[in-house]
């Protein structure tokens, strides 16, 4: 935990920011696999551990604005669990550790919120993503399960998001201590990345480099040769020379700050002609949306500038064709690079994706798009000073997608299709980097981790 100051500072100026009547701030609950006690790994909510960072289940915190009064319900354990558990630190003593002077069991926050409620005080809470949470809800504001992330405040969701977008020392830290076990990560995978191993073992190997430095993997990891599916989990294959390995993995730390990598690389550690051309196209827009970065530039424009450099690298290969600010303009460079370019990192690998991305990533002036590719992309505001970003560029041969556009004579003044069969089995390429935005430029966050063909072809060693 972070000290007890910096949870009061936030909750002081969450209360500020969103005014007046009652802050309701959901933990998360176990979550049972396939039978009462055998449960899934722990995971606290993230906005909850933001402000209050007590990272056990079970517990709910109500902040009264206008009375300036904050409370955290929840039950200790009794001897009956402590004989399973071993002794646990009271929930009392926990709330003292974050400046919180009043505990209550959980069944007292039932009667806290119909006084409320007959009052007519206005209760702010965030959209649900969890079923156990959105049944609380529905008992005690009587609001339909269907209408509680339509009811969620909005006040509450904006004055959180102007908090966490901006990260403190402490949580850059923190983050930097999450991506340099993703490197370590990384590393491993491609020193295992042989011909004859399966993708499996590699996966497993690398969940335990995040497991043994204290934490756990910060999302499941994308580990396959068939780097063409954007976010693929299947772990089935065996490698064979002649394939290339993307691994996009991010271990987070015992306070669930993480990071998020990906590096692609040849099985035998020497790229095809074909695909060496393909990787230095992906490696120069990464370096150019890097360049680009800084406070002020709309994330959506270094967006765009990575779409073109593939577009002109494309081009250059014969791939594409026409004009490349056409191009992207209308989406034709979509058939490569159906993503987004990068996301906020934090507490979530997407960054409180759950408080929505019209929220975190665009504002009330700047949409989200509907094209096609456009749509996907998470971030499109200004980047600030303090804000922990991805950028991770791409080019994926999706056999599906070129037979259907190919049918529909789609962007065929951009795409050059007869060129483009002969890539239907070349799979893909992405490169993704965690950077901080500082007063001048960027920083890339971390230990140094291969990124150019010279130092892969060493096993992920630089020269």
């Amino acid at each position: 935990m972070f000290s007890k100051e910096v949870y009061k500072s936030r909750r002081e100026k969450l209360k500020t920011q969103v005014g007046s009547g009652l802050i309701l701030l959901l933990g998360n609950e176990e979550s049972s696999m396939n039978y009462l006690d055998n449960c899934y790994h722990f995971r606290q909510d993230s906005n909850f551990l933001y402000f209050l960072g007590i990272d056990r289940p079970g517990l709910v915190a109500i902040i009264d604005i206008d009375n300036n009064n904050e409370i955290i319900f929840g039950n200790d354990k009794g001897v009956e669990d402590i004989i399973w558990t071993g002794p646990l630190e009271s929930l009392t003593h926990q709330a003292d550790s974050i400046g919180v002077l009043k505990t209550l069991p959980t069944i007292s926050i039932t009667e806290k919120i119909k006084n409320a409620l007959s009052e007519k005080r206005k209760i702010h809470y965030l959209p649900p993503y969890r079923a156990d949470n959105m049944q609380k809800l529905n008992s005690w504001l009587n609001v339909p399960t269907n209408l509680l992330k339509k009811g969620a405040s909005v006040e509450l969701i904006k004055a959180i998001v102007a908090q966490r977008s901006l990260k403190s020392h402490e949580e850059i830290n923190e983050i930097e201590k999450g991506v340099n076990v993703t490197v370590d990560m990384q590393l491993g995978a491609a020193r295992l990345a042989t011909e004859g191993i399966s993708e499996t073992q590699i996966a497993g190997n690398i969940q335990g480099i995040a497991v043994s430095a204290g934490g756990n993997l910060a999302f499941p990891t994308i580990l396959t040769v068939n780097g063409q599916i954007l976010h693929n989990h299947s772990q089935g294959n065996i490698l064979k020379n002649g394939q290339m390995l993307l691994c996009d993995c991010g271990a987070e730390t015992s306070m669930h700050y993480g990071g998020d990598l990906t590096r692609t690389s040849p099985v035998d550690k020497k790229f095809s002609i074909r695909q060496g051309e393909i990787y230095d196209v992906v490696l120069h827009a990464h370096e150019a949306a890097i360049a680009s970065l800084h406070p002020g530039v709309f994330f959506k424009d270094v967006h765009l500038l990575a779409c073109e450099k593939l577009a002109e690298g494309l081009k250059v290969i014969g791939l594409m064709k026409g004009d490349t600010k056409e191009a992207v303009r209308q989406g034709a460079h979509a058939m490569f690079f159906q993503c987004g370019l990068g996301h906020m990192l934090g507490l979530d690998t997407h960054d409180m994706e759950d408080l929505g991305e019209e929220y975190v990533g665009y504002t009330d002036e700047l949409k989200k798009s509907t094209q096609f590719g456009l749509k996907s992309l998470r971030l499109g505001r200004k980047v600030e000073t303090g804000f922990v970003l991805t950028i991770e560029p791409g080019i994926y041969f999706i056999p599906e997608l070129i037979d259907l556009w190919k049918a529909e004579n789609k962007f065929s003044d951009f795409i050059n299709y007869e060129k483009l069969e002969t890539y239907k089995d070349f799979s893909g390429i992405r490169i993704e980097e965690d950077l901080l935005i500082t007063e001048k430029g960027s920083r890339i966050l971390g230990k140094p981790l291969f990124r150019y063909p010279h130092e892969i072809k060493n096993n992920g060693n630089a020269e």
